[in-house]
């Protein structure tokens, strides 16, 4: 029995040396283990979590400015502190003071940051696409070219109106065609193109004995020189009645554009807050306000020029209804004293 046992201990030696190392290996593994697992596990206080107030009157501090609301100034908001101090005679007022600022710090959310647009017509056309730009600047360069036609010819008309107005009173005054002929070149009138216009066919028609024909060919003269006038008064303006009729049309075109890539936007975006969408909107807005702008004076300054130059025309048929007088009366004198103002003609 005793030899059997001295002859099991050399094999349980290296046995219980095998065993101590790899226990020696497996402690310190499982210390590392457990320090993994308690930093992933959050603590009790996390950093998340609002620490508790230091002082047990911070909330009361804190629920009395909150009452006073966002408007509140500075000096109310001090006001209400000391007040507070006084009320519960709080001796370690800045202990108080930071646990309150800890509380607000604390409850305050993170606010998202407020995406800043510039919603003046400059920054919108700044940030306007491409096409909306285009239009825009069209709609301006439509705009002042309907004001430049409205001053230049609008001065244009009053001129000539004053001028046929002072005219009038001459041509009915003149007892002959010679004589107002005479006068309206003095004072180079408008008149003096009807008058000489007048002689010009009486000269052709010298050897005529029809006098109605005489008076119809001149008539007819007077006629086309009328035409005329208004057809040269007329000019410029109709650039106006295509810019107010066409402006709004091109104005919704780029405002459908703007709106167009608006939507994009959000599909790209994946959003409908309306402070992202809300400045392509604008943008796109904007060239229909422009259309309009454009479009409204023009029709405004095409309809009183329609109506000054319809009064222009009358004051030119006036003017030649009285040349056409002064012939007739010349045609209708005796054979003898209407050779004198025909052969000055000749």
């Amino acid at each position: 029995m005793n030899s059997t046992a001295l002859r099991a201990q050399p094999t349980l030696a290296p046995r219980l040396s095998l065993a101590a190392l790899l226990l020696g290996l497996l402690l310190p593994l499982g210390a590392l283990a457990e320090e993994a697992a308690a930093l992933a596990q959050p603590g009790p206080a996390s950093a998340t979590e609002p620490l508790a107030p230091a002082h047990p009157q911070a909330e009361a501090l804190k629920a009395r400015l909150d009452a006073l609301g966002e408007q509140a100034s500075a000096k109310q908001i001090e006001t209400a502190r000391q007040a507070f101090l006084q009320q519960n005679n709080i001796a370690d007022a800045e202990q108080l003071l930071a646990a309150v600022e800890a509380l607000d710090g604390a409850s305050a959310e993170p606010a998202e940051e407020p995406v800043l647009h510039d919603l003046s017509p400059w920054g919108m056309y700044q940030n306007a696409d491409r096409v909306v730009k285009g239009v825009m600047i069209g709609l301006v360069l439509a705009s002042i070219l309907t004001w430049t036609v409205w001053v230049a010819k609008g001065l244009e008309l009053l001129v000539a109106r004053r001028r046929l107005r002072r005219e009038l009173p001459d041509l009915k005054a003149a007892r002959s065609l010679a004589q107002a002929a005479e006068r309206a070149r003095a004072k180079h009138s408008f008149s003096a193109l009807l008058i000489e216009d007048a002689r010009e066919e009486l000269r052709l028609s010298a050897g005529c004995r029809d006098k109605e024909g005489i008076k119809e060919r001149v008539s007819f003269r007077l006629e086309r020189l009328v035409a005329a006038s208004g057809r040269a008064m007329s000019q410029g303006t109709g650039v106006l009645a295509t810019i107010g009729s066409t402006a709004p049309f091109v104005g919704l075109f780029g405002t459908v554009w703007g709106i167009m890539n608006s939507f994009i936007g959000i599909a790209e975006s994946q959003t409908t807050n309306l402070a992202v969408v809300a400045p392509g909107i604008a943008e796109a807005l904007l060239a229909t306000a422009l259309g309009l702008v454009a479009a409204i004076p023009a029709v405004v300054v095409y309809n009183v020029f329609a109506r000054s130059i319809a009064g222009y025309k009358a004051q030119v048929a006036d003017a030649s209804a009285q040349v056409l007088l002064l012939v007739s009366r010349d045609l209708d004198q005796p054979s003898g004293e209407r050779a004198q103002p025909i052969a000055k003609a000749v």
